[in-house]
């Protein structure tokens, strides 16, 4: 089963936890925010259990702040940045750090452009040097351009044209984003791949790369006052750009009518079934209604099988399905995302599926919520928050993407108090949002089954 198709699982069923668990967690008063004059924002999680750190550069530019017609520059560009600068020659970087013992990669999503490495504590200074030296001295061939788009071409090729899931999920949201750019893959189109050029790089280059429009995480075996004095040196000379301000972005028209998707393929060995819809993130100050979505997304398709569309589907009287699932994404500049997914089992078609799907949603929104069931979930999720601290990797990833995102150390600060506080009220209010009127349905099946 692909997993991009059945991604967003829910969280696993952690049901108690222990003392000398918790005692291992990196307690909240080991975060420490500053900015550097230049603009950069600073956070260090203070973690000494092992002689590690993890150091991370995170940019606000994803691929939803693309032009339109130039889809795929942010990931391009990523590509891109491990190649040379006057002190490192071309795809030098990695070797370097592979070379202290450490490891290295980045990241590209629709709000953000990451970059990180994961080292011993004492080589934090070479890394941050390297990091810096990059950030504004890029050096770029054609040759560089012209190999680094190809290798772009063919991961398209492997993660998603040559997987019925991930074509599948890619027209979905198309569907789903009519005006906003988060309807335009990460990746890029091909067809716009195939066009971006060396200008286009280093535009993209030029325009968002610079210290006050990027945010440092340092977590691992160090103190905030070394980390300040550190990237002073390494990040403080580094000029900010003129002109970076607030990010505006095409806002999405309200969704009028249900949308729907279907596809078959030879390729695929099992049907599924998928509903998104377009839902709020969670707002800087005001974590409740996000806190809430969170709850539904595991009442509804949680892990076991105590959630609603497990209980209705895989352990009724008549199985109509052999996986469930529901998620919630709420970490994102614009919008948030609520997702469904069912695999029916041999000889239930796609379509008593998802009837069975929606007569499970109906009843659950019929009734009250159950108050164990609800326990339980509070449970779990203070589990998830508390194990969650006990990995300054996480952490460093969970700081970066919420920054990055819009919100603030505060907000990730708050998020755990705030899931405790979730009434089944709030549940029921955000519930309002699995409005078919509002959704997207996927049906992924084998050709065969198209044709019956």
């Amino acid at each position: 089963m692909n997993a991009a198709v059945l991604r967003g699982a829910a969280l696993a069923g952690l049901m108690v936890v222990g003392a000398a668990a918790a005692a291992q967690t990196v307690p909240e008063d080991a975060v420490t925010a500053f900015t550097l004059p230049n603009g950069m924002e600073v956070v260090v999680i203070e973690d000494d259990r092992a002689p590690v750190v993890t150091h991370m550069v995170w940019y606000r530019a994803g691929s939803a702040d693309e032009p339109r017609g130039k889809s795929g520059i942010a990931h391009f560009l990523e590509h891109l940045m491990f190649k040379g600068t006057d002190e490192i020659p071309s795809g030098q970087f990695s070797e370097r750090i592979a070379a202290q013992g450490g490891s290295d990669n980045a990241f590209t999503s629709f709000d953000y452009t990451g970059y990180f490495q994961r080292i011993a504590a004492d080589r934090l200074d070479l890394v941050m040097a390297m990091e810096a030296d990059r950030m504004r001295d890029l050096i770029l061939s054609e040759e560089d351009v012209a190999t680094e788009r190809q290798v772009i071409l063919e991961e398209r090729s492997q993660r998603v044209d040559s997987d019925p899931g991930s074509v599948l999920q890619e027209q979905a949201r198309a569907a789903q984003f009519l005006n906003h750019p988060y309807g335009t893959p990460i990746i890029g189109w091909r067809h716009e791949i195939e066009g971006l050029t060396r200008a286009d790089a280093l535009d993209w280059y030029a325009r968002f790369y610079a210290p006050n429009n990027a945010i440092l995480v340092v977590a691992g075996d160090v103190t905030a006052d070394a980390v300040r004095r550190l990237a002073e040196a390494r990040y403080g000379p580094l000029a900010p750009s003129a002109g970076i301000g607030e990010r505006m972005r095409p806002s999405e028209p309200p969704q009028l009518a249900e949308r729907r998707i279907s596809m078959a393929d030879p390729r695929v060995s099992e049907p599924v079934l998928q509903r998104s819809y377009v839902v709020p993130a969670r707002e800087p100050g005001d974590p409740g209604p996000a806190a809430a979505m969170t709850y539904l997304a595991e009442l509804l398709g949680g892990s076991g099988t105590t959630s609603a569309l497990a209980r209705a589907m895989q352990f009724g009287a008549e199985p109509t399905a052999v996986y469930t699932s529901a998620w919630y994404d709420g970490v994102a500049l614009d919008y948030g995302s609520f997702g469904l997914a069912v695999v029916p089992p041999p000889g239930v078609t796609l379509e008593r599926a998802e009837a069975a799907m929606d007569a499970a949603i109906a009843d659950f929104l019929s009734k009250p919520i159950d108050p164990a069931a609800f326990e339980r979930v509070r449970t779990q999720l203070r589990a998830a928050e508390i194990y969650a601290r006990d990995d300054s990797d996480g952490l460093a990833r969970r700081y970066g993407a919420a920054l990055a995102s819009g919100l603030s150390v505060q907000d990730v600060q708050a998020w755990p108090e705030a899931l405790q506080a979730v009434t089944p009220e709030a549940v029921r209010a955000a519930a309002e949002a699995l409005d078919r009127r509002r959704s997207v349905t996927s049906w992924l099946m084998p050709e065969d089954e198209a044709s019956q």
